[in-house]
């Protein structure tokens, strides 16, 4: 029997009665309907049932006043969607503030429209053909399911048999429903697409690349790639229990502002986001270790059979075995791009509620990292209940953690140190504080003794003393605080701190794990040390570069001073800059013909980042600017006078690196490239940033933490280059052991051989497809020739069997790998080739209206067509009207023209113009 649009229907509702939902048709719970529940199809709440649940589950508070808080519920009303949206999220999550008079007082209180403590106190409904007409416009979204009468979830389903039906399709009848009936998404939590065998959720500003699969249907291990991910979302997803769950802890509105500097105009942006599920367990999973560290009792929302796959199965200590009340609530490895410092937002909001008001201290190891997870936690306020609040100094941080509860609050480790001897003074003895550690696995939270220089004001060398790690400081401070980590990369095996403070894994999500979910895309990796000579001697300075190089402190010794001297007038020789500048900008442009998007160099100095850029601009001088809103380029650095004025130049307040921040981010805007030392290379996240240059001795941490700037989805961004010039491949192999020894699964960086060689293999299958087919002859054709010999190639094609769809599929493939291989010679060599390839596939998708090969039209700035520039600079001709096909208005189709149709030399290219006019 053939699968229908109308079973794959059906399966949905009938999984969701099993969850316990109670189902009705769309037209049997209308107006006119058999058991009427709306008032009208204008109406998208069914008032009847929402106004009994409202009821049921405020029963101290007056009829009355329940029935003025669905009135007020229905008197959302704005003309941006989602403003709308967050308005009845904070009316859902927070209730509906209220005030009436009870034995001659005034009295504040909260209406709720769910029970989120009690699941069952709730009904459920899915529905079916579910008609709403807004402005006389008449839609009916697949299924819709309401709990206590609010239409939370809407589904759109397509069938996974017909090739048309897709996921893209899908999507784009959820973005028509929204301008169309935007009414019904005022109340929405969010929606899901599928075809019957994929199923993504997403909510209203997803874009189609953030709508992400929900891999588990009970949180302890991934479903079986033989089970629809349909079956395992409403599972997993949409069962009571997590539904409330993930609408009440897992949603956030993320507010950022941008101004426009020569307007001044200042824009705000509000991204609503979901937690995916490895966001959802893991967060979950850190509730509960953290509630058994402080000794509290088990919270009973998330109990252990919630538990993502446990880490003892990669081999690694969890953290179950741990005692209750032992401080240490575990580390969270989430690799990097996957959402960990949302994740962060998430856990912060939903164990304010576990625990009593507790306090939240937030640790960075550094400024500007503070500074950018600072920004993530003060645009997700009302996810938080609070502002959260940085500490400007050591005495505000003291003020700040000396309160008898609640606060969210940032601070560098650095501000744990005692001004004199090596005890910190206690701050609060309070149990309900929480420390959440960002990159918990830096040396700076160790307890050790060591011995270092003292010093003067004036820097000189006094004598020694003693210091211990900042982690002694932080429990001299807080001895009875929680603390729980979050990471991107692994603990080294030889890392003995990190347990020591925060006990054992709580959650692995990997590379592996992340590429396969679409969380992050691959990182390649090219050398380019071939193009760029480093003298022998400066590659023997670069293979001895002592480890503890990346310890400021110990960089410090005159040792390593002097080995470092020695490498940067080396590796920042006048000769090598002019070399570096011209090879990045012939590499950076052919990378941005195939995919605009921006990119990240990593200088090893300030001086050898300003002469960087002054070699760059020599070369490229309509690059540089010196305002600060204009510019392709610029250095991202902090110095101080005494550097001298090639350096200062270039330095940056933080208010002037945020406006630049703001600016890498933006996609639109003109700048490209960026020359960094230390900034930027943790937490930054551009999804826009397809590669990285690194000019800079860098190892374990620190490296996988920087090749991760350009692993972010971004539209169709096909994966991120890193580009070595220093020969760190083999410090990038010992990052990598250390990280699959540590567990992880999956390969952070792939030589871009094998994106030649994907290339190469997919270049063989296209070709083969033209067999027999002379296409060589369009690359040294004239225009006219060249639209001809299109046309006869898309006729080639559309006369295979099942061609148009393995045509678009594989070149496709061949583009992505192509955009990835760039520029390397091979791929320069079949430029034409794919050039060809691309511009059929064109032709062939523009018949495509609904199938995935289309590219989206917002998406494509990426993979560009590099069509002949003959064929781009004469694009105004109509290749149908060049080959004398008309295109025929379907309602007037005549004896005449079927005809002539038959009579046609392209007779499938004609087809196809009738099936699509």
């Amino acid at each position: 029997m053939k699968i229908t649009e109308n079973a794959i229907e059906n399966l949905c509702i009938e999984l969701l009665e099993n969850q316990g939902y109670s189902y009705y048709h769309g037209a049997e719970i209308a107006h006119d309907g058999n058991n009427p529940q709306r008032q009208s199809y204008e109406d998208v709440l069914l008032q009847e049932k929402l106004r009994q649940a409202v009821h049921r589950i405020n029963p101290t508070i007056p009829p009355e006043i329940q029935d003025e808080a669905i009135k007020e519920l229905n008197r959302i009303h704005s003309p941006e969607l989602i403003t709308n949206n967050e308005k009845f999220h904070q009316m859902l999550t927070e209730g509906i503030k209220v005030t009436y008079q009870k034995d001659g007082n005034e009295r504040g209180d909260l209406v709720w429209l769910v029970d989120f403590n009690t699941p069952e106190n709730n009904e459920f409904i899915v529905s079916n053909q579910f008609t709403v007409v807004e402005d006389g416009i008449n839609k009916r979204p697949d299924v819709v399911l309401s709990v206590n009468g609010i239409p939370l979830v809407v589904l759109e389903l397509k069938n996974a048999a017909d090739e048309k039906a897709t996921m893209k399709t899908a999507f784009n009848q959820i973005q028509t429903y929204k301008s169309t009936i935007p009414n019904l998404f005022t109340y929405n939590a969010f929606t899901i697409i599928s075809d019957g065998l994929e199923a993504k959720s997403g909510t209203i500003s997803s874009g189609m690349s953030r709508f992400m699969a929900w891999k588990s249907a009970d949180g302890k291990e991934e479903a079986s790639h033989l089970v629809s991910q349909l079956e395992t979302l409403i599972n997993g997803m949409l069962n009571k229990k997590t539904l409330l769950d993930l609408i009440r802890h897992f949603i956030v509105f993320e507010k950022s502002k941008r101004e426009d500097q020569e307007t001044g105009i200042t824009t705000i942006y509000n991204v609503k986001k979901l937690a995916a599920y490895h966001q959802y367990y893991a967060v979950n999973r850190a509730i509960e270790s953290a509630l058994r560290a402080t000794g509290y009792s088990a919270d009973k929302e998330t109990p252990a059979s919630l538990f993502m796959e446990d880490p003892e199965s990669y081999g690694l200590p969890g953290v179950q075995k741990q005692p209750t009340g032992d401080r240490k609530g575990g580390v969270i490895w989430h690799t990097q791009g996957s959402g960990k410092s949302l994740s962060m937002v998430f856990f912060t909001g939903k164990i304010v509620l576990a625990l009593d008001n507790p306090t939240i201290l937030v640790i960075t190891d550094r400024n500007d990292l503070d500074d950018q997870l600072f920004d993530t936690f003060a645009s997700s306020t009302q996810l938080l209940r609070q502002e959260p609040k940085q500490a400007e100094s050591r005495e505000d941080l003291k003020e700040k953690l000396k309160v008898a509860s609640g606060g969210v609050v940032f601070t560098t480790i650095q501000k744990f140190q005692p001004d004199e001897g090596n005890v910190y003074e206690t701050l609060s003895q309070r149990e309900n504080i929480v420390v959440i550690a960002d990159e918990a696995h830096r040396t700076q939270y160790g307890f050790k003794a060591k011995t270092v220089d003292d010093k003067n004001k004036q820097g000189d060398v006094i004598g020694k003393k003693i210091v211990y790690g900042f982690a002694k400081y932080m429990r001299d401070a807080l001895p009875n605080a929680t603390y729980i980590g979050f990471t991107g990369t692994p603990i080294e095996n030889t890392d003995v701190n990190t347990p020591a403070v925060f006990g054992n894994y709580i959650d692995v999500y990997d590379i592996a794990m992340a590429v396969d979910d679409g969380a992050t895309v691959r990182i390649y990796y090219e050398s380019r040390l071939a193009k760029v000579n480093l003298s022998e001697e400066g590659k023997q300075l670069v293979d001895d570069l002592d480890t503890e190089m990346q310890d400021e402190d110990l960089s410090e010794t005159q040792k390593a001073k002097a080995k470092w001297t020695q490498l940067e007038a080396l590796v920042g020789s006048e000769n090598r800059m002019k070399n570096i500048a011209s090879d990045i900008i012939m590499h950076f442009e052919q990378r941005q013909e195939i995919f605009d998007g921006k990119g990240m160099i990593v200088a090893m100095s300030r001086r050898i980042a300003a002469n960087l850029y002054d070699e760059i601009v020599k070369i490229k001088p309509e690059w540089h600017s010196d305002e600060l809103n204009k510019g392709v380029i610029k250095v991202v650095m902090t110095s101080s006078s005494s550097d001298g004025p090639e350096i200062s130049n270039h330095h940056t307040t933080k208010q002037q690196r945020k406006i630049l921040a703001d600016r890498m981010k933006d996609p639109e805007d003109e700048l490209q490239l960026v020359i960094v030392r230390d900034m930027w290379l943790t937490g930054f996240d551009a999804p826009s940033m397809h590669t990285l240059y690194i000019d800079k001795p860098m190892k374990g941490h620190n490296l996988m933490q920087a090749i991760a700037r350009v692993n972010r989805v971004y539209k169709d961004k096909p994966g991120g280059l890193v580009v070595d010039y220093l020969g760190i491949a083999s410090d990038l192999k010992k990052a990598l052991s250390f990280y699959s020894d540590a567990g992880g699964k999956g390969d952070p960086a792939i030589a871009q051989e094998q994106a030649v060689e994907l290339m190469l293999e997919k270049l063989e299958v296209v070709s083969n497809m033209f067999y027999d087919f002379p296409y060589e002859q369009y690359f040294a054709a004239d225009t006219s020739q060249k639209l001809s010999i299109i046309l006869s190639a898309e006729e080639h094609i559309l006369g295979l069997k099942d061609g148009k769809k393995r045509f678009l599929n594989e070149v496709t493939a061949l583009s992505r790998a192509f955009a990835i291989a760039v520029p390397h010679e091979q791929a320069m060599d079949i430029k034409e080739e794919v050039s060809f390839f691309q511009a059929i596939k064109a032709r062939l998708a523009k018949f495509d209206s609904t199938g995935t090969s289309k590219t989206d039209e917002e998406i494509e700035t990426t993979i560009r067509q590099v069509i002949d520039k003959a064929l781009v600079s004469e694009q105004v001709i109509d290749v149908f009207d060049a080959a004398g096909i008309k295109k025929p208005d379907i309602s007037i189709l005549s004896e005449e023209f079927l005809l002539e149709l038959k009579g046609m030399e392209h007779k499938n290219v004609a087809m196809e113009v009738l099936k699509n006019s």
